[in-house]
């Protein structure tokens, strides 16, 4: 830890929450101005809890983006809103973010019902996303709609992650309700992941933008090997599994163009991440209904899966 860097600093942690494809990981990725976090125009992209560490001269703010808040329907599902209800007994602050470019959606009733009846957290301020797509009058209708979704929002500022506006304004309110405090991580560290957990969700993120129907929920990816090169690039293999025969067909493609597709979109994706040359070489495989395996998820890190 470091020294505290002046009687005013302050440093704490943020629980990113919000229902799935609602915009968590595009908005935790322009707070910290560059890629961090996966991001694709599916549900569930984010699947556990990633740090985001955004250190400046007066604050360490510590954003902790979470999978999205769900109505279940399998062990993963169940597994993915533990961490989410985990996290937010860890944090000083919650922000929960919404799409004002719609109606409130049921699993935005099942966050506000959950944030309702929790004992013990700490204060929530309501982001509202997607303002960009709205008029100002609509704004203002929408902005009444979700502040009566949780009247005990200590604050509700409209956003746009997408367009990076309002985001300073965000910030300053985020800073401002951490505690006083010395910062947790080296001023240089911006994440909790190693690079080959990024690795693995790139990749996954890759097979999310071309893959359709139920397919991407059906993906998991492990990196099985990543060995540093004497040229200054990394060899990476991964294992990207699925649940049926017929879903690694479609994976892999007529003459595997699909799994070329998601190796080059991957592959850029790292290299621009971590600022080297990568040689991806990726595989396939079967593991049967494996979001209802126990077994299988813990092996995936999710070590709040029931043991049932």
């Amino acid at each position: 830890m470091d020294e505290i860097k002046n009687e005013n600093y302050r440093s704490g942690f943020i629980t990113v929450l919000g229902r799935p494809n609602v915009g968590k990981s595009t908005l935790v990725n322009a707070l910290m101005g560059q890629k961090i976090a996966a991001v694709s125009p599916k549900p569930q992209t984010t699947r556990a809890r990633q740090l985001a560490i955004l250190t400046d001269e007066d604050a360490q703010i510590i954003l902790m983006d979470t999978p999205g808040m769900h109505n279940p329907i399998n062990k993963l599902g169940r597994a993915m809103n533990a961490i989410v209800e985990e996290t937010l007994q860890d944090s000083d602050v919650i922000l929960w973010l919404v799409d004002v470019s719609d109606p409130p959606q049921s699993e935005d009733e099942l966050i506000a019902n959950f944030l309702h009846t929790a004992r013990n957290l700490p204060p929530v301020v309501m982001g509202l996303n997607k303002i960009d797509l709205l008029s100002t009058e609509e704004q203002d209708s929408q902005k009444d709609v979700f502040k009566k979704l949780y009247s005990n929002a200590a604050d509700v500022i409209p956003i746009s992650a997408r367009k990076r506006s309002g985001l300073d304004d965000l910030l300053q309110k985020l800073k401002n309700m951490l505690p006083k405090g010395s910062p947790y991580f080296p001023e240089e560290q911006i994440t909790d992941y190693q690079e080959r957990q990024i690795a693995a969700d790139l990749i996954r993120e890759a097979a999310l933008m071309f893959l359709q129907q139920e397919v991407p929920h059906a993906i998991a990816v492990r990196v099985d090997e990543f060995t540093e090169r004497e040229t200054g690039g990394a060899y990476i293999a991964a294992t990207i599994f699925v649940e049926k025969e017929s879903q690694k067909g479609i994976v892999i493609g007529s003459g595997g163009k699909m799994l070329k597709k998601i190796g080059s979109l991957a592959r850029k994706s790292i290299e621009e991440m971590s600022g080297r040359s990568i040689f991806l070489q990726l595989r396939v495989k079967v593991s049967e209904n494996w979001r209802e395996n126990a077994v299988f998820l813990r092996r995936m890190g999710y070590e709040t899966v029931e043991k049932k």
